[in-house]
């Protein structure tokens, strides 16, 4: 062993000085790459994160976004595994579809495809199919598939993107099962500005009217969108696009939104109990809706000095009135119980809401009223529909809001202070909400500089 030794040290030793340096480079550059992560590794996770934060432009107010982040993509758990039974993949089996047509019924299909009335009470005697077959409706698909003997061995019925009847033989009978295929949800997020009306504005941005009609009400405690909102406004969403096996199949919850009027910023973020809230965690939802009626104008606002339109004397007009067509509804604006609810020559029909001790809400001119006195009403519950009955020159809702006995006026009345969570869920929920407004954020400055 020292002969080796002695060897080893001879041969380094003839070695240049200088190639010997070069050598001992080497042999520390080999070492670091054995306790270093691969640059390799490291570009392919970079490569990874910028792929997942990537923004294609989508349509004129859309970008789409792709997240990873748990609380802003989700993914529903699928029932029953998405992929189809081994058997269902049997080359022996022989599939046919066919589309309902008008008329049809389940018997008459059966006929039609030569199958046997004993095989579709066999097959009905399954609650669950009997249950899901007798909605059937033309234009939908129903397969069938025969076995090598020429038998009726599986039928198969598409209830939703998500769910499929499947019913299958087993031994002389026929059992049913629901497949459910998992959803995949990925955040995008959509940007407009106000230059006409909300609507068209959130229409342009490519938002389904459910959408639009989701951030009136996340805001509807804040902003009346019938008075409120100006030209320059603009809103932000964080919102989920659903996908089936790929296939975009519908729009999801809207996880986060920012609504910017007249330069007051709001903001609601999502939590898991399915409520909206601040970014401090205090409820978007308040005791009083600020309007009772949705995306209408205003045709006379509260003015205690106003010249009435049919008498010409100056009269207190103590509300506002909603110019809207007869039979728009006209929801409760709070919780509460109906103090009256009756008609007389100058209020017309009218519904009056008692909130608690100290508020009041009034509604009148209805065309209908859909109460009676001493009922308990929620919330946006409908109480009644927009009307010209009473003193009027045409069809409107006048609405008044009284504190205390004294009216106010409903656009400016300071509303009864929101809820905040519970001290010991406010810590997730920050979290959740610094990550969706600095996505928000991100997204809007991205789409802003695109322009």
């Amino acid at each position: 062993m020292s002969s080796i030794l002695q060897w080893i040290s001879a041969m380094a030793a003839a070695i240049p000085r200088r190639h010997r340096l070069l050598l001992s480079v080497i042999s520390a550059l080999l070492v670091l790459s054995l306790v270093l992560p691969s640059d390799p590794a490291t570009a392919s996770k970079q490569t990874a994160e910028l792929q997942q934060t990537e923004l294609e432009v989508g349509k004129r107010y859309d970008l789409s976004l792709a997240l990873s982040d748990a609380t802003l993509a989700t993914a529903a758990t699928a029932q029953i595994s998405s992929e189809p039974s081994a058997e269902l993949n049997n080359p022996l089996l022989e599939w046919t579809d066919y589309k309902v047509r008008q008329g049809d019924s389940l018997a008459r299909i059966f006929d039609k495809l030569g199958f046997t009335p004993q095989q579709l009470h066999l097959i009905t005697r399954d609650q669950q199919a009997e249950k899901m077959l007798r909605r059937i409706h033309p234009g939908e698909t129903l397969r069938f598939a025969r076995n090598s003997a020429g038998d009726l061995a599986h039928l198969s019925y598409k209830l939703s993107a998500t769910d499929t009847l499947l019913v299958s033989k087993h031994s002389d009978n026929y059992q049913s099962v629901i497949e459910t295929k998992s959803i995949e949800s990925r955040a995008s997020f959509a940007f407009a500005q106000i230059s006409s009306s909300f609507w068209n504005a959130g229409i342009d941005a490519g938002l389904s009217q459910q959408q639009i009609m989701s951030v009136a009400d996340m805001f509807g405690w804040d902003i009346d969108f019938a008075l409120d909102i100006r030209e320059g406004d603009e809103f932000s969403l964080l919102f989920e696009r659903n996908y089936v096996d790929g296939e975009f199949i519908g729009f999801g919850k809207v996880l986060a939104a920012e609504f910017v009027n007249r330069g007051q910023v709001f903001q609601a973020i999502l939590h898991d109990n399915g409520q909206y809230y601040t970014a401090e965690g205090r409820a978007m939802r308040k005791s009083f809706l600020r309007s009772p009626v949705n995306f209408t104008h205003i045709s006379s606002n509260f003015n205690p000095r106003r010249l009435h339109p049919v008498t010409g004397q100056v009269r207190p007009h103590n509300g506002i009135d909603y110019g809207a067509k007869t039979g728009t509804p006209v929801m409760s604006a709070g919780d509460g119980k109906v103090i009256a609810s009756a008609y007389n020559n100058l209020n017309g029909h009218y519904v009056f809401v008692q909130h608690g001790e100290r508020y009041v809400t009034k509604y009148l001119h209805l065309s209908k009223r859909l109460v009676k006195n001493g009922q308990r009403v929620k919330q946006g519950e409908l109480i009644g529909r927009v009307g010209a009955t009473g003193r009027v020159t045409g069809a409107h809702l006048h609405y008044e809001f009284l504190v205390d006995g004294v009216h106010r006026n409903p656009r400016t009345v300071e509303l009864p202070q929101a809820e905040s969570l519970a001290g010991n869920e406010l810590p997730r929920f920050r979290g959740i909400a610094e990550q969706r407004i600095a996505a928000l954020n991100t997204n809007k400055r991205v789409y802003l500089a695109m322009r």
